[in-house]
């Protein structure tokens, strides 16, 4: 679904605290939760949306086993991401899911995850958002302030640097840099 998209990182800080006001004012606390864990884990939807409360709280790391490629995965929970989920999920039960739905007793989609966004970024006036926005945008900073193309190509499971660096979008805005002053 988002994959005939041009689905971009939210590159500025401005980007971010802008999809924080839309989806708390157009969508619910969960959602707005949602895109926080996602840009601050770098997970895919698909890893986040099935998540429970005894999956994440009161620790420091998580270990899940990652839906596309079958593989197991440790991350740290960034310090205010433990505190965010400390918050979020106070009076839930250990065996709730992060991400309940409102139709039955399951988790949310990730379909219901993409709407959620897009309804978000329909009031920003935005085409370029979809549910790999939270993990490129992840990636995105995690580069620009750490420089360290290996590491992130580590955390992302991907085959080569290249990959990465034209999945957050770095290639895109260097070739932009290279062509921004030139002239013959």
């Amino acid at each position: 679904m988002t994959s005939e998209k041009n689905v971009q990182p939210l590159r500025s800080a401005q980007e971010i605290d802008d999809m924080r006001w839309a989806l708390s004012r157009y969508s619910s606390a969960r959602d707005l939760f949602m895109f926080n864990f996602g840009i601050n884990t770098g997970l895919r939807v698909s890893d986040i949306v099935p998540l429970q409360v005894s999956d994440v709280r009161g620790k420091q790391h998580v270990v899940i086993t990652e839906r596309k490629t079958g593989k197991p995965k440790r991350f740290l929970l960034p310090k205010s991401t433990r505190e965010a989920i400390d918050d979020y999920t106070r009076g839930m039960a250990s065996e709730d899911y992060l991400f309940a739905s409102r139709k039955g007793d399951s988790h949310i989609s990730t379909t219901q995850a993409y709407r959620a966004l897009q309804k978000a970024a329909e009031a920003l006036g935005r085409d370029d958002i979809g549910t790999h926005t939270m993990r490129k945008t992840f990636g995105y900073h995690h580069y620009k302030r750490n420089k360290d193309v290996a590491t992130l190509q580590h955390i992302f499971n991907h085959s080569a640097p290249s990959i990465t660096l034209k999945y957050i979008g770095i290639t895109d805005d260097e070739i932009d840099k290279t062509m921004e002053d030139f002239s013959l």
